[in-house]
């Protein structure tokens, strides 16, 4: 199996405290060792005072070096084609995601400086009255593991100047590893960076120990941390499609890229189409094209849909079933009752599920599942901006442009995509909720004769 050992400030140990890593199809895959509580408080304060503070212009290089090597070179023992395959078969998300998330991740560490160099507010460039600074030295990362690209947000803390202590998620510690190896071999200085795997009371160890935390999580993670302005929270997406115009084949295939790419398991992907036509039939034509995604084991180049072990797929369209308050799921018309077909040992693909609502405030609409799974509601001009809102993305297929600034203008929808913009969530430009250094830096006061 493979070793993830624990890395303090580049040096890696091993720890009492190991859990295996198994499949989605059963077979083990890795010993996972574990860091207890107090040696993660103690990490972190070590880091906080040994680590230093680099240039932005040897960030940018080491980030930039570290990018090519993530996609190109034996990490952890581990070739690129190699991690993509123990990646998805951790995680359960097709390989496609880990094979992209390559390429994404080179081509995103060669901006990363010019990224975060943007995001500094005009009055605190140059030598003004005004310095854009770091609000801490240390950052905690409790990481997901529903899509491998997500590990570029926390980049951006190191080209800030941060030393960052990762938590990985609990089935993919196979993206931060290899990462944190990329980055130790271009150049980072080892006392900046650390993993520490461990269960949720480790976690909450980091974040506490830490002087700022990034944590991904669901709704009961969110509402546990909301308020506390040392942790940025990252959790369920909601995001949304309106469908203000005319239906044709390509309205179609954008409408399924956009919920089903990478298995329907990122934030980004589509949850909710509401359309000013038909719901009923959006539903039924959504529900035919997405029904035909292939049923095949995660790590085959053909994938498109993402696999859990059984028992975990089964409860997953039970709670689909609960959500939709007795509406029937329209994609399973198409290939028959078995939702959840074995794929591989334990493994069980999740079938598409679309199911149409009655009205645009319908409560299934906040529901969000890790695989392809859309509600498909009516929604009238009268209605407005409030069935769209509390959304990471909003995309808006309409030509009203009042609607266009009145979601611009509301603070709960964090993205607007206006028109069919294929990838858009690929751009590292883009802020995801937010630039991460509105939270990461602030700007002081700076006087001198």
């Amino acid at each position: 199996m493979h070793p993830i050992p624990l890395l303090r400030q580049g040096t890696e140990s091993s720890s009492r405290e190991t859990r295996v890593l198994r499949a989605v199809t059963g077979a083990s895959l890795a010993t996972v060792h574990e860091a207890p509580a107090l040696l993660t408080r103690l990490t972190v304060k070590r880091m906080r005072a040994t680590a230093g503070t680099p240039s932005a212009e040897e960030s940018s290089a080491v980030l930039a070096e570290a990018g090519r090597r993530f996609a190109k070179d034996t990490l952890a023992g581990l070739g690129p084609e190699e991690y993509a395959d123990l990646q998805a078969l951790a995680s359960g998300v097709p390989v496609r995601a880990a094979r992209g998330t390559l390429g994404r991740l080179e081509q995103d560490a060669a901006v990363l400086g010019d990224v975060v160099a943007r995001q500094c507010p005009a009055g605190a460039e140059g030598h003004g009255r005004a310095r854009w600074s770091r609000r801490g030295a240390v950052l905690g990362v409790v990481a997901p593991s529903n899509h491998p690209g997500t590990h570029t947000a926390w980049l951006q803390a190191l080209a800030l100047g941060y030393s960052v202590a990762v938590r990985p998620g609990a089935r993919d510690p196979f993206t931060p590893q290899r990462l944190v190896h990329a980055l130790l071999d271009a150049g980072l200085d080892p006392d900046r960076i650390s993993m520490l795997a461990g269960p949720h009371a480790a976690a909450d160890s980091l974040t506490e120990a830490a002087d700022l935390g990034l944590v991904y999580g669901g709704e009961s993670t969110v509402a546990r941390l909301r308020g506390n302005d040392r942790v940025l929270v990252r959790g369920p997406g909601r995001t949304k499609i309106l469908v203000d115009g005319p239906v044709d084949d390509a309205v179609l295939d954008h409408l399924v890229a956009e919920i089903a790419d990478d298995g329907g398991v990122r934030c980004t992907n589509t949850t909710a189409v509401l359309t000013s036509g038909d719901h009923h039939a959006l539903a039924e034509a959504l529900a035919e094209r997405l029904a035909g995604l292939p049923v095949l084991p995660v790590t085959h180049p053909d994938a498109v849909l993402p696999v859990r072990p059984s028992s975990e797929a089964r409860a997953l369209r039970a709670a689909v079933e609960s959500a939709a308050e007795g509406q029937p799921d329209l994609a399973q018309r198409h290939y028959g009752t078995e939702s959840t077909p074995a794929v591989d040992g334990d493994g069980a693909a999740l079938r598409p599920a679309v199911v149409a609502v009655d009205r645009p405030d319908h409560p299934a609409l906040s529901s969000e599942f890790p695989f392809p799974c859309v509600w498909v509601a009516p929604w009238r001009p009268g209605d407005g901006i409030a069935p769209l809102a509390g959304s990471l993305a909003l995309t808006l297929l309409t030509e009203d442009a009042g609607l266009v600034d009145a979601a611009l203008g509301d603070p709960t929808i964090r993205t607007v995509v206006h028109g069919r913009v294929p990838g858009w969530w690929k751009d590292p430009y883009l802020p995801h909720d937010g630039y991460i250094g509105q939270f990461l830096n602030e700007v002081r006061g700076y006087a001198a004769p």
